[in-house]
């Protein structure tokens, strides 16, 4: 699979391209070597660049993560997004009986990770910290591609999809705050 196509597809097309993930062969380790391990490195990547090199002016003063506290989040961020996302995937499928879906490790996965991808692009704002808000935002189109692709991939009876769609959504974000909680404790800020 090559990145560009399904990115494009996947931003511009998803319902389409939904139903297409949905009948690909591929197993969950080729979801994560070849296109989840690229896609999330760019808002570590990004991250590093705007807080330890570039920095935050705010009220008068400068702020910078020094710059291998810089290094080590970078690292940690990234191995923790992709195993948050991981666990992500498993809580689909955990949750899936539950709303009348169907079980299915791979197709949760797929979820889980084609869904992410506004966000991971997003992250490139970070390189300006100051535009970290849009970065934000931007992520919520995430949101939208899960809301889509849930009922297409794990076959989600239409009445159940909003209350699965919001269970994952929540138990997504604890996931998420774990991790940047870790992460930020491991390698907080300092005044540059």
């Amino acid at each position: 699979m090559e990145i560009v196509p399904r990115v494009k597809g996947i931003l511009l097309k998803p319902r389409e391209t939904w139903l297409e993930i949905k009948e690909e062969p591929a197993e969950v380790k080729d979801l994560f070597t070849s296109y989840a391990a690229v896609l999330a490195a760019v808002p570590p990547l990004a991250s590093f660049v705007g807080f330890s090199l570039v920095g935050l002016s705010l009220l008068g003063m400068h702020y910078r993560r020094p710059f291998f506290s810089g290094i080590g989040h970078l690292i940690v961020s990234y191995v923790f997004s992709l195993l948050g996302l991981y666990v992500v995937g498993l809580i689909i499928e955990a949750l899936a009986p539950s709303f009348g879906s169907r079980k299915n490790q791979l197709q949760a996965m797929k979820v889980a990770v084609y869904s992410w991808t506004p966000a991971w692009l997003a992250g490139v704002l970070l390189i300006f910290p100051s535009l970290a808000p849009l970065s934000m935002l931007v992520s919520l189109y995430s949101l939208y591609l899960f809301y889509v692709g849930l009922p297409i991939l794990m076959e989600t009876p239409a009445d159940k999809v909003i209350g699965y769609v919001i269970v994952t959504i929540l138990v997504s974000i604890v996931v998420s705050l774990v991790i940047g909680g870790l992460s930020s404790a491991l390698f907080g800020f300092g005044r540059g």
